[in-house]
């Protein structure tokens, strides 16, 4: 199991070139700053319970987008999910993001994309951890 500050670390290694892929890390590191203060700072994430943790009793990440567990303002998803050109067309998040989407869908995906990200850091610590283990056994070993 990875620790929670580990993973958090991991995330932010990344370096997001456009306004989506900024907007999913944030949404990573925010539910990741939940979960630590909900569980406690050395709390450890399992690869295969993590989710269930961080969608903190929502069945879905619709449910938690669409139950106010994250923004709840339109224009506050508009800006953290947007280029400057998308925020001008959508006139700072007063129209909708597409024809097939409110705002709050849109939070969804990335909120989705966001648990990846933290399923995939999570999975980067643990092989990490298990090489180190691997290797001080093997030097063990050798002695």
């Amino acid at each position: 199991m990875a620790s929670i500050n580990k993973v958090i670390a991991e995330i932010k290694k990344g370096n997001p070139r456009s306004a989506w892929a900024q907007g999913v890390k944030k949404y990573a590191l925010e539910l990741l700053d939940d979960v630590k203060e909900w569980k406690g700072g050395a709390y450890d994430l399992s690869p295969k319970a993590y989710e269930r943790e961080i969608l903190n009793g929502a069945s879905s990440w619709k449910e938690y987008s669409w139950g106010g567990s994250a923004l709840i303002y339109d224009e506050d998803i508009a800006k953290r999910l947007s280029t400057k050109s998308e925020l001008k067309v959508t006139r700072n998040g007063e129209r909708r993001p597409n024809a097939r989407e409110e705002w709050l869908d849109t939070q969804a995906r990335a909120l989705y994309q966001a648990s990846r990200l933290i399923g995939k850091a999570i999975a980067e610590v643990d092989a990490a951890e298990r090489a180190a283990a691997m290797k001080k056994a093997s030097a063990k070993r050798r002695l």
